[in-house]
C-alpha cells in the first residue's frame, strides 16, 4: 500500500484505454423474442451500428459504413424500427431511410434530399404495407422545420416524402421576432405515433411553442381507413400536465404517463367512448416517465397478464417495477441496476433494459422476472474497470440557500493499493449534467473513476430542475436558471468542505452544454471553486436565445424570460457580461461544428480571460458538434482538464500525458 497526496495518485485507468474499451449500447427493442439495439463501437470513430440478437446469435443487421443516426430536431431519437422482421432505420450522413426484410437486401427506403429531411419514430403497419412516422422537414430556409406524421409506403421509392397525416406548423423564421406565429394551424411538435394492435386507430403526441415536452403535451387519438388515412381525430387530455408514450394495451385501452399529481404516473384511456379521460392507475410519489428530449422513448412496456414492466425515479436512483393494471399495485425487481432507462420485452420472464450499474458501465441487460438477476446481452460483462476501482454512488442532499434541498451523488477517491497521508483531503471536482431538464445518473462511469483513481472525489450534483425527484423540484428552475443551478452546485461542494469530506480550497467544477453554463456562471458569480472546466458551455444567454435550434428556441424563455422583452435578465445572467468579477481560471473545450452552442462563445469567454490575466486554456476540436464523437478527441478533452486542474492547483500528477497550454499561470 502507498501512500501519496490526493491527486497524484498513479492510475490504470488511462484515458485512451478507457474510453476505447467501452462499447456503449442502448435503444433496445423487442421484435417477439429478438432483441434490437443500436451499438457505438470505439474503433468505428463515432458510427453506430444496428444489431440484432436472435436465438443467443448477435449479428449486425444494418450494412457495412452505416451510421444509424437520424438528426430528428438535432439530438436524435428514434432512429430505427422494426416489426416482424421488416426494419427500417437512418443512415446519418444522408438523412435516408433504409428497409430490410427477410430474404432481402436492404435498400434505401427514402430519396436523397442532402440531408434537408430527417425521419424519426417508425410504426410499422404489415396489413397497409406502410410505415408511419415523423418527418422534419428542412428544405425552405424561410420557415422554421416543420415537423409533421407522415406515411411512408413500404414498397415505393417515396418520390414524394410521404403522405402527410398531420401537417406541422410552418412558422416563419422571422416570426418569432415579430411576435407572431403562434395562432399558425397545426402543432410546432410530435411525437411518439402508436398504432393499435387491429391497425384502425392512431395515437401520437405534440406541443407547440414556448412549452417544452415535460411542460404540456396533447394526445391525440385518430381513425384510419383503409389506406392509412385519418378519417376522424380528436384531442385526449390537454391541458398543463405532461404526458410521455403512449402505448396500446389493446384495441380499446390506451395507457400513457402523466403527471397532473406532480409525479409521472401511469394512466390508462378507453377510447370507445368519447366522453372517456384520463384515470390513474399508480398515484404515488415517484416518476415513470421522464423528460422526453428525444422521441421514442421507451419508459415501460407490455408484460402478459395485465401487466407493465417500467422504469421508476427515487430518490436519484431509477429501479425496475411492475405494474398491476387491475389494482395500480407497483412491485420493486430487486436488480443490480442503479438506473433504468429504455426498457423491452422479450417474454414473461426477460426484459431488456438500458441500465447503468454501480460495478459496470451502463449497457443494454437482460433481467430476469421476478428474480431480477440480470445477464449481459453480449459476452461475459466482463468489468469495464480494475477490480477494487469502482467508486460506489452515495447518495447526498443538503440545504440551500433559497431554502431549498438540493440533491446529488458523492463518489470518493477508490484505489486498492494507495492511501492519502493522514489528515489530507481530497480535492473535488463537481460535476453538473446538461439539460438543464436531465439528472445525474448514479452508476459506474469510466470517466468519472478516470478522477476517482487518482485521488480525486466528484460530486454529481442534481440541481434544482433536474428530473426525477417530480414536477415541483424541476420548476424551482423556471425563470432562475443561472441562479437555483449555480447556488445548488455551490453550497454543495461548501457542504461536503464543511463536513471535512473534501478539501475547500481545492473545489473544482465541470460540466458540458447547460452545465458547461453553469459551471462558467458559478466561476463568475461565486468565489467557491478553485479552477473550473466548460464543455461547449454557455456564456452569453442572449446568443443562445438568438442562434440555437427549432426544438430549444423557445425553451429558455421559461427558463429564463422571454427573449427580447427579458433582455435586461439575459444580461444579468450570462457570465461574458460580468468578466469583471470573474477570478476563477477556466479551461474551455469546444467542438467547431457546434450548432447547439457556437464555438463563438467558447472564444469570446478566452479573449475576456487573457485580457484580465486570468489561467486560460482554449482547446477547440475540429470536425466535433455538440459533445465528442471521436475518440481521440474524447482523450485529448479529459487529458487536457486532468493537465489544467494539475497546472492549477499545483498537482505533482503520476500520468504522462500531453501537457495543455495555458496563458497566464
Amino acid at each position: 500500500m502507498q501512500t501519496l497526496p490526493y491527486g497524484s495518485w498513479p492510475s490504470p485507468v488511462d484515458a485512451r484505454r478507457t474510453l476505447s474499451g467501452v462499447t456503449r449500447r442502448d435503444a433496445p427493442r423487442a421484435d417477439g423474442a429478438d432483441l434490437y439495439w443500436l451499438e457505438a463501437r470505439p474503433e468505428d470513430a463515432g458510427s453506430t451500428t444496428l444489431v440484432r440478437r436472435r436465438d443467443g446469435v448477435v449479428e449486425d443487421v444494418s450494412p457495412a459504413g452505416h451510421d444509424v443516426r437520424t438528426r430528428y430536431l438535432e439530438y436524435g431519437g428514434g432512429d430505427y424500427g422494426v416489426r416482424d422482421g421488416t426494419v427500417l432505420w437512418v443512415e446519418g450522413a444522408t438523412q435516408r431511410v433504409w428497409r430490410a426484410a427477410p430474404g432481402e437486401e436492404a435498400r434505401p427506403l427514402t430519396p436523397g434530399t442532402n440531408g434537408a429531411v430527417r425521419w424519426s419514430c417508425f410504426r410499422v403497419d404489415p396489413r397497409r404495407r406502410v410505415v408511419f412516422c415523423l418527418r422534419e422537414d428542412l428544405r425552405d430556409e424561410t420557415l422554421e422545420p416543420v415537423v409533421s406524421l407522415v406515411r411512408l409506403d413500404l414498397d415505393g421509392d417515396n418520390a414524394d416524402l410521404g403522405s402527410v397525416l398531420v401537417a406541422g406548423k410552418e412558422r416563419p423564421v422571422a416570426a418569432r421576432a415579430d411576435g407572431a406565429g403562434d395562432d399558425l394551424p397545426g402543432p410546432d411538435f410530435v411525437a411518439d405515433p402508436v398504432l393499435s394492435p387491429d391497425g384502425t386507430r392512431l395515437a401520437w403526441l405534440t406541443w407547440d411553442h414556448p412549452a417544452m415536452p415535460w411542460h404540456r403535451t396533447t394526445l391525440w387519438l385518430g381513425v384510419l381507413d383503409a389506406a392509412g388515412d385519418l378519417v376522424d381525430e380528436r384531442a385526449v387530455g390537454t391541458g398543463e400536465q405532461s404526458l410521455e408514450q403512449p402505448l396500446w394495451l389493446d384495441d380499446e385501452t390506451l395507457l400513457v404517463l402523466g403527471d397532473a399529481s406532480g409525479w409521472s404516473n401511469l394512466h390508462r384511456l378507453d377510447v370507445s367512448r368519447a366522453d372517456a379521460g384520463l384515470e390513474a392507475v399508480t398515484d404515488e410519489p415517484f416518476e415513470l416517465g421522464h423528460p422526453r428530449w428525444v422521441p421514442d422513448t421507451r419508459s415501460y412496456d407490455l408484460l402478459a397478464g395485465g401487466r407493465v414492466v417500467s422504469g421508476r425515479s427515487r430518490d436519484g436512483f431509477r429501479d425496475l417495477v411492475v405494474v398491476d393494471l387491475a389494482t395500480g399495485e407497483v412491485e420493486e425487481v430487486e436488480t443490480s441496476t442503479t438506473y433504468v432507462r429504455d426498457v423491452a420485452v422479450l417474454s414473461a420472464t426477460e426484459v431488456a433494459v438500458d441500465a447503468a450499474r454501480a460495478d459496470a458501465t451502463a449497457d443494454v441487460l437482460l433481467v430476469h422476472l421476478p428474480t431480477g438477476q440480470v445477464r449481459p446481452s453480449v459476452g461475459t460483462g466482463a468489468p469495464t474497470v480494475p477490480d477494487g476501482f469502482a467508486a460506489l454512488p452515495q447518495p447526498v442532499s443538503w440545504h440551500t440557500p433559497d431554502g431549498a434541498t438540493a440533491h446529488g451523488f458523492l463518489y470518493l477517491p477508490t484505489h486498492p493499493d494507495v492511501q492519502a497521508p493522514e489528515g489530507d483531503l481530497p480535492p473535488l471536482i463537481v460535476t453538473l449534467h446538461g439539460g438543464p431538464t436531465a439528472c445525474a445518473t448514479p452508476g459506474l462511469s469510466a470517466g468519472r473513476t478516470f478522477w476517482t483513481s487518482r485521488g480525486f472525489a466528484v460530486l454529481d450534483v442534481n440541481y434544482g430542475g433536474s428530473t426525477g425527484y417530480g414536477r415541483a423540484y424541476r420548476e424551482r428552475l423556471d425563470g432562475r436558471w443561472g441562479e437555483v443551478d449555480v447556488q445548488d452546485a455551490a453550497s454543495g461542494a461548501r457542504h461536503l468542505a464543511e463536513s471535512g469530506a473534501v478539501d475547500g480550497s481545492r473545489l473544482l467544477i465541470t460540466g458540458g452544454s447547460a452545465g458547461g453554463f453553469t459551471t462558467l456562471a458559478a466561476a463568475t458569480f461565486t468565489d467557491t471553486f478553485a479552477a473550473g472546466a466548460s464543455h461547449f458551455g454557455i456564456s452569453d444567454l442572449a446568443t443562445l436565445a438568438q442562434d440555437t435550434h427549432k426544438l430549444e428556441s423557445r425553451y429558455i424563455d421559461g427558463l429564463v424570460a422571454p427573449w427580447p422583452e427579458g433582455e435586461a435578465t439575459f444580461t444579468a445572467r450570462s457570465p461574458i457580461h460580468h468578466v469583471d468579477r470573474l477570478a476563477t481560471p477556466l479551461i474551455l473545450l469546444q467542438g467547431l461544428e457546434d450548432k447547439v452552442v457556437p464555438p463563438s462563445q467558447a472564444q469570446a469567454m478566452a479573449e475576456v480571460l487573457r485580457r484580465k490575466g486570468l489561467p486560460v486554456a482554449l482547446v477547440l476540436f475540429e470536425g466535433e458538434g455538440h459533445g465528442f464523437r471521436w475518440l481521440d478527441n474524447q482523450v485529448g478533452a479529459l487529458e487536457a482538464e486532468l493537465s489544467f486542474y494539475a497546472q492549477v492547483l499545483g498537482l505533482r500528477l503520476a500520468d504522462d500525458i500531453p501537457e495543455v497550454s495555458v496563458e497566464n499561470l
